[in-house]
C-alpha cells in the first residue's frame, strides 16, 4: 500500500524554512490528523487509510519534537504548537481543513479554531480536558509522571526509532511534556462560544476527561454533538472499525 508523499517539508514556525516531518496522500476535502503527547503520525495507523479510502485528502504532520520532527523548542506549549498548526495549515494545505485531533491534538484544534477560525471546517476531538477541572482520576496521566513508569517506558523505543536526536534526547522531551501537561491546558469553557464550526467530541467512557467536562463542551460551543464509546482513552488504537464511521459520518456533514 503506497502513500503518495512521506517526508519533511518547511513551513514558517518558529522560523521560516523550518523543518517539519508529515505524510500526505488521497484526494477530496482535507483533513487535518493532529497526534497527542508522547506520540506521532504512527499513532493515527488505524485511522488514516479509512479516511483517505473515504474520498478525502489526508495529511499528518509530526510537531516538533514528536515522532521524525527535531526538537526546536525550549519550552513546550500548546499556543506554540497551536501556532505551528497554523502555519502547517497555511504553508502545506494552503486553506481551511478538517481538523482531527486527539489528547494533545484535540487541545491543539481547539486553539487553531480559537485563533484562527478561517482555517477550520470541522472539527472532531478524541479524549481531552480544557482545563483542569475536567481531567479524570485514575487514568494514564496518573501515571506518566515518571520517565521509568511501565507506559513511559512502553512509548520510549518508538520515539527513540524516529526522532532525529535519538534515544538519549528522550529524557529533555519527557520534561518538557510533563511540566506542560501538569501546567496546560487552561481554556475557559464560556471561550468556546465563538466556535462555529461544528464539532464532534468523543471519548472512551473510561477516559482522560471526564464525561461531565465533555458535555460542558459541547454545551459551550454553538454547534457541537457528543459521542462516548465503550472503551479508554486509546479508543483509536483500540476499536478502529466502531471510531472510524462516526468519524467519517461527521466529516462527511451527516449526524453522528
Amino acid at each position: 500500500m503506497t502513500i503518495e508523499y512521506t517526508g519533511y517539508v518547511k513551513i514558517n514556525h518558529p522560523a521560516p524554512g523550518t523543518e517539519i516531518w508529515h505524510q500526505v496522500d488521497g484526494d477530496g476535502a482535507p483533513v487535518v490528523l493532529l497526534h497527542g503527547a508522547f506520540s506521532a503520525a504512527a499513532d493515527w495507523g488505524g485511522q488514516y487509510r479509512p479516511i483517505v479510502d473515504a474520498g478525502f485528502r489526508v495529511y499528518v504532520p509530526e510537531r516538533h519534537g514528536h515522532g521524525h520532527s527535531a526538537d526546536v523548542m525550549d519550552e513546550f506549549h500548546y499556543e506554540a504548537m497551536a501556532d505551528e498548526t497554523i502555519a502547517y495549515l497555511d504553508d502545506i494545505v494552503g486553506g481551511p481543513a478538517h481538523l482531527v485531533g486527539w489528547s494533545d491534538g484535540a487541545v491543539i484544534a481547539f486553539l487553531v479554531a480559537l485563533k484562527r477560525p478561517d482555517l477550520v471546517n470541522r472539527m472532531v476531538v478524541l479524549g481531552q480536558y480544557l482545563n483542569s477541572s475536567g481531567r479524570a482520576v485514575g487514568g494514564l496521566l496518573d501515571n506518566i509522571d515518571d520517565i521509568n513508569s511501565e507506559i513511559v517506558q512502553f512509548l520510549r523505543p518508538d520515539y527513540a526509532a524516529a526522532a532525529p536526536e535519538g534515544d538519549d534526547h528522550f529524557p529533555v522531551v519527557f520534561e518538557k511534556t510533563i511540566t506542560m501537561i501538569a501546567n496546560e491546558p487552561e481554556i475557559e469553557l464560556s471561550d468556546l462560544a465563538v466556535i462555529t464550526a461544528p464539532t464532534l467530541v468523543m471519548q472512551g467512557d473510561h477516559d482522560e476527561v471526564t464525561l461531565e467536562h465533555s458535555a460542558e463542551i459541547v454545551k459551550a460551543l454553538p454547534n457541537a454533538r457528543l459521542a462516548v464509546l465503550p472503551g479508554t482513552h486509546l479508543i483509536p488504537i483500540e476499536t478502529p472499525g466502531v471510531v472510524n464511521p462516526v468519524i467519517i459520518n461527521f466529516l462527511n456533514g451527516d449526524p453522528a
